[in-house]
């Protein structure tokens, strides 16, 4: 049977599909596949389309156009007359999703890892601006890619891939429990926020922020989740897109608060006289929404136990790219995704039949700093280029807001500037003919020419000992003051010839055990949320999730100097009582039988020198906790 068709249907006469702009171009009205210019009539045509033709009068009779669609919510159907609660939902999610999904609106995307995804044209019309559009020129992956020759990827695609799974999410918990109230304005500002959440990142990965700016500025407190809603809010105003949220159904400035939280968490106390909510002086942090969609702040960035749409995307798009296998489906955690009630606070629950899947997923993460994110290759190569940077900084002035002068250290201050700021700053001192910058240009060129600093070794504290930030620049010395007790090196070593490099492996909540935070429900009732204890999974889980690792370079790359550093090491551990390195029996045979400790017991000797080394020093331990 032949379908009828009316002025909505993009379908043409020949029974072909067109884009939007060829239909509005085909019926001579440019707006009638618009719903927000839609007037009464065109509205109750739709209703009249959808079934929902019992409702014409009331739209008639309230001059309802496709304007009010953006506000309209359920409170508004029912003082409408709308009584049935199913019949009330369901007209609710037609309206708003004809809104949400007009097809004139919907851009497309193919990405690489999440296939051909639409987004919003608000999310567009933030994609194509200076600000958003910076992130096309910062790796992911910063180091990585001089190690792993597919990790080219940049922060553009994996915000993309963020503001697409987040409306994914918040999509999925909409249609499954539509009495949430999740409504239009909701799944908007947690796509932005999705999409906006690096857009404070520093260029070379975590550089800038991580390393770079704690060295260059000791007394500045630097984070990129800050900087974000900093960018953020240029962003905003610079292209003036105020109004055009608003168009979209947006309510400022509440809305704003609700995307900046979502990536920052909430405001700083200072900044509490700045919000309109009534909830200033109430335990709710939060001013964007309410406590009743406090749910909403775990699907961008969540504090409570880490599993968010950050890291799905992350997880699959650096595996994607590093050429290592992913071992989690975020697709299954959305068929099961569902909100229940913990105690009185909401939150994003799973199935019981889950954890194992979410002990995967903080494997793999643990699996990807190791592998990759702290290889130790990438890592000496992010340490170049920060030394490059810091001897280049004095020199390199990056133009501002109202033509104010920065430097790459202080960019982070003016957004204009630190728009400017990005992996091209490699490539300007690379190439500079400035004789100021030739020590900045000579280790960059020795990167290129993998001139690296030399790997001396790798050891770990014992699980009593940690070492603390404070104590970093002090390693160096404490290296260079531990000469090898047997014999004198060739080389005599000093502090600045040896980098160290302290790194902290864990699930993502230091110590803890991420899915201690983490509720549950069964099949047998979905709306009660239930913990589910580590020895209820497995014996063969982690017993601990969180270890330091620390790493030991040397600037000098001839072969005495480099001998005499791996020495050096070896003897530091021992004073220290850290793990033997892994070659430690090769590059310093006369030194590691002198720690009992370190002796194997299937050795020769093995036996006779626990016997003589029964009793271990405690002086090096307790000078180097003090």
């Amino acid at each position: 049977m032949k379908r009828s068709r009316s002025a909505l249907d993009p379908q043409d006469e020949c029974g072909l599909y067109r884009t939007p702009e060829k239909c509005r171009a085909a019926c001579g009205n440019p707006f009638i596949f618009d719903p927000r210019h839609w007037d009464t009539e065109e509205l109750c045509a739709y209703l009249r389309e959808r079934g929902f033709q019992e409702f014409e009068r009331l739209f008639r009779e309230n001059q309802i156009t496709g304007r009010e669609l953006h506000y309209l919510n359920e409170s508004h159907l029912e003082n409408l007359g709308i009584r049935p609660l199913g019949v009330r939902l369901r007209l609710l999610d037609c309206l708003q999703n004809m809104s949400y999904n007009s097809l004139h609106v919907m851009k497309v995307f193919n990405d690489p890892i999440h296939g051909h995804i639409e987004l919003h044209p608000l999310l567009i019309r933030i994609i194509d601006t200076p600000q958003f559009q910076r992130l096309r020129y910062i790796k992911q992956l910063g180091g990585c890619y001089y190690v792993f020759p597919g990790a080219s990827h940049n922060r553009f695609e994996h915000s993309v891939g963020v503001g697409h799974l987040a409306g994914c999410l918040v999509r999925a918990l909409h249609e499954r429990q539509p009495e949430l109230k999740i409504n239009h304005r909701d799944m908007l500002c947690v796509q932005i926020a999705g999409l906006c959440h690096d857009l404070g990142h520093g260029p070379v990965q975590k550089l800038v922020d991580g390393w770079f700016i704690p060295k260059r500025r000791h007394a500045f407190v630097f984070q990129h989740e800050v900087a974000s809603v900093q960018m953020f809010d240029h962003l905003v105003s610079s292209n003036g897109l105020q109004d055009m949220m608003e168009e979209y159904g947006l309510s400022l400035p509440e809305d704003l608060f609700f995307i900046k939280e979502q990536i920052a968490g909430p405001a700083a106390p200072e900044e509490d006289s700045q919000m309109s909510s009534s909830q200033t002086n109430s335990s709710w942090l939060y001013h964007g929404r309410t406590e009743e969609k406090r749910f909403l702040y775990e699907i961008v960035a969540n504090k409570r136990n880490g599993i968010d749409v950050d890291k799905w995307d992350y997880f699959a798009r650096d595996c994607h790219h590093l050429g290592i296998q992913n071992n989690f489906d975020y697709k299954r955690f959305l068929k099961f995704a569902r909100v229940c009630d913990v105690g009185n606070k909401k939150h994003i629950c799973t199935r019981d039949k889950e954890v194992g899947n979410l002990y995967d997923m903080f494997h793999t993460r643990n699996c990807l700093h190791r592998r990759a994110y702290q290889h130790k290759v990438g890592n000496i190569i992010e340490t170049m280029i920060t030394d490059a940077l810091l001897k280049a900084d004095p020199y390199i002035r990056i133009e501002g807001a109202n033509g104010e002068l920065f430097s790459i250290s202080t960019a982070i201050e003016d957004m204009e500037a630190y728009t400017k700021l990005t992996d091209n700053i490699f490539q300007q001192i690379l190439h500079s003919s400035d004789s100021n910058l030739s020590e900045a240009r000579g280790i960059l060129q020795n990167v290129e020419r993998r001139q690296l600093y030399k790997y001396v070794g790798q050891t770990h504290p014992r699980s009593e000992i940690k070492i603390q930030q404070e104590q970093y620049d002090a390693l160096p010395f404490d290296i260079a003051e531990s000469i090898p007790q047997t014999s004198l090196p060739e080389v005599e070593m000093k502090p600045e010839d040896f980098i160290v490099d302290v790194i902290h492996m864990d699930y993502g909540m230091k110590e803890q055990n991420p899915i201690n935070n983490v509720h549950f429900y069964c099949k047998s009732d979905p709306s009660k949320a239930i913990k589910i204890r580590k020895d209820q999974v497995s014996q063969l889980l982690p017993e601990r999730f969180a270890e330091q690792l620390i790493r030991v370079y040397c600037k000098k790359s001839d072969e005495p100097s480099l001998n005499a550093a791996k020495r050096y090491f070896v003897q530091w551990c021992m004073n220290r009582d850290f793990t033997k390195p892994q070659d430690g029996d090769v590059v310093a045979p006369e030194l590691t039988p002198m720690k009992a400790s370190w002796v194997d017991e299937d050795s020769d000797y093995g036996e006779e020198v626990k016997t003589a080394h029964n009793h271990e020093s405690t002086s090096s331990r307790r000078l180097f906790n003090n």
